[in-house]
């Protein structure tokens, strides 16, 4: 029996109207906020069932549907709060490229700048000294480094090996970097919480949930083996001493769509 066969058109019309807006709402803050396929495969799922049991008149099923669809959003809701937050301070907002105030990006050399990150990030690794660094690219980070310190200074190895010594008050937490300056320090990330093969420490998970949300590359030193990683659009690479100059430089000359 279709659920149009015992109510009338009016009422009938009006539900439908209703679930439909609310899954377009769903779809656009899911592509402003989370930016990733697997949710919209899993929403698109309730979205298919819930009209499929509307349609037939299986209430019960629509019910049942609808409370699993409630537990989902809110999983993504705890998972992406603080993107959802900045999403839901202005939902509708639309950056105007004539309203735009043109920003001019200072210049630096950029392979100077590599060189001490290299020598920080080796330096780290043979003292075993647990750090995070992310280095922001097109997507702009500002929103998040706003629960770390302020620094805003010129990026050089033992400005990073400073942060980083242990007993320091900002050694907890990441270093933001933007072209070659830091931004802020002892920034947290909101961890993935995906499942893996591999256990990975609060460090790596801090590294991939950022690489999740943004574009960005995080380099991350493991205070327990030494071992470096990078990530990137949602996975950890773990590379070697030797390499990581070169594997570093082509993750930040590279966009994600390449």
């Amino acid at each position: 029996m279709f659920i149009w066969e015992d109510m009338n058109t009016a009422p009938f019309v009006i539900s439908l109207c209703i679930i439909l807006v609310l899954y377009v709402f769903l779809y656009y803050a899911f592509a402003l906020v989370i930016k990733r396929k697997v949710p919209f495969i899993i929403l698109t799922g309730f979205f298919i069932c819930n009209i499929l049991t509307f349609l037939f008149n299986l209430m019960y099923v629509f019910i049942m549907v609808s409370v699993l669809l409630a537990v989902f959003l809110l999983y993504m809701l705890y998972t992406n709060l603080g993107d959802f937050r900045s999403f839901l301070g202005n939902p509708f907002k639309v950056v105007n490229a004539k309203n735009a105030k043109p920003t001019v990006e200072r210049l630096y050399d950029r392979e100077e700048l590599y060189n001490q990150i290299n020598t920080a990030v080796l330096s780290l690794s043979h003292s075993k000294t647990g750090a995070i660094m992310t280095f922001e690219k097109n997507t702009t980070l500002k929103d998040i480094i706003k629960n770390g310190v302020s620094i805003n200074a010129p990026v050089s190895s033992d400005m990073l090996l400073t942060i980083f010594y242990p007993g320091t008050r900002l050694h907890d937490g990441a270093v933001v970097i933007h072209n070659d300056t830091i931004l802020a320090a002892s920034v947290f990330f909101t961890p993935s919480t995906r499942p893996f093969a591999v256990k990975y420490g609060s460090r790596h998970r801090a590294a991939i949930g950022i690489s999740e949300v943004s574009d960005s590359v995080t380099v991350v030193v493991s205070e327990e083996t030494g071992r470096i990683s990078i990530a990137v659009n949602g996975t950890l690479e773990t590379v070697s001493q030797e390499n990581f100059l070169t594997v570093f430089t082509n993750y930040m000359s590279t966009d994600l769509e390449e």
